[in-house]
């Protein structure tokens, strides 16, 4: 049977009111399977168990539930919700991508709406049977639907617009896009989600002050394009496995700062680095780490995040990237102490 249990703390030296699992799921309006699921994955494990190893929580574990609760109510995932509970991600900043999350689902939302609105006038004016009505919704969604090849004409068409890669050899203009071709280019019909975020991707791309943030961003790329000191397939394959071992060091959630971390980003600064930087390898990460952290822009993080929406696997792309970026900065700190 579920009861209150009061233990001696020993570490606050006072007693401390202690609740069973069912009691806390009771209390903050959840289940005991979901408290479970959530000590499992790590987002908040009970403080205490009992001599039989049954799950004990204290008043502050019970406000952590309720923080987690809460923030589900509202739609965060939980690792939004991991972030921002350890530190990592700031209270305005979750907050900040929260109301753009759901501004997207309201935007997704209402473009639904109109479609099944628009289908239901047609059906009321031409009633014909379920088929050619069924076609007619079809006909909609393929009409505001952004297939693969139309997404590659308009990308294609304002990289040249653009003059972002003039000069640049053209295996180094393929290698530039590689990322973006990846994951953002698949040939699959996206849902009216990803249609909300794709539209608005088109807004970005449209706007010239993005690429003049992307040019910035990039500038390192185009420097090194033009010097190359490996071929240009080279350096992808080389790109994929930075990719490929941040996405590990992720998934064995290994800090920014732990000896592998900080190995991949001395190689992946370092990819960037000529014959002439060889003799200071030092001198040339500050310079070019600094300048990498410099240069993002709240245009490129909101494409990013649009990104995400579009195709779920571009998320590795961003995480692996904030871990990255996380490791140069606490490395350009450890550089100053030094």
């Amino acid at each position: 049977m579920d009861h209150e249990v009061i233990l001696l703390d020993s570490n606050q030296g006072s007693n401390q009111h202690t609740y069973s699992i069912g009691e806390a799921a009771k209390m903050i309006g959840s289940t005991v399977k979901t408290i479970r699921y959530y000590d499992e994955i790590g987002l908040v494990h009970p403080s205490l168990h009992t001599e039989g190893g049954h799950r004990l929580y204290t008043p502050q574990d019970l406000w952590r539930l309720e923080l987690i609760t809460t923030l589900r109510y509202l739609n965060f995932g939980i690792p939004d919700i991991r972030k921002l509970m350890s530190g990592e991600l700031g209270v305005s900043q979750a907050l900040d991508l929260q109301i753009e999350a759901l501004e997207t689902q309201i935007g997704t939302l209402s473009s639904m709406l109109s479609i099944l609105q628009q289908a239901k006038q047609h059906e009321a004016e031409t009633p014909l049977h379920a088929g050619h009505s069924l076609s007619y919704v079809s006909s909609l969604v393929d009409s505001l639907t952004a297939h693969a090849k139309k997404r590659k004409q308009f990308v294609s068409a304002k990289m040249e617009e653009s003059h972002l890669l003039d000069g640049i050899p053209q295996e180094w203009r393929v290698s530039f896009l590689h990322f973006f071709d990846k994951y953002l280019m698949k040939d699959t019909k996206m849902s009216a989600e990803q249609t909300m975020a794709w539209n608005e991707i088109q807004e970005i791309i449209n706007d010239p002050g993005y690429f003049a943030d992307l040019a910035r961003l990039e500038l390192p790329f185009f420097t090194m394009a033009n010097h190359p000191q490996v071929e240009a397939e080279v350096w992808v394959k080389k790109m994929e496995e930075i990719r490929v071992r941040a996405t590990e060091a992720l998934s064995k959630q290994w800090p920014p700062d732990s000896p592998a971390v900080q190995g991949i980003v001395q190689d992946f600064v370092m990819l960037y680095a000529s014959i002439e930087h060889t003799g200071d390898p030092e001198a040339f990460f500050r310079t070019q780490a600094q300048y990498m952290l410099d240069s993002v822009t709240e245009r490129i993080l909101r494409f990013n995040r649009l990104c995400m929406v579009v195709n779920p696997e571009w998320s590795e792309i961003v995480d692996g990237i904030n871990l990255l970026q996380e490791g140069m900065r606490l490395r350009l700190q450890q550089m100053e102490e030094d």
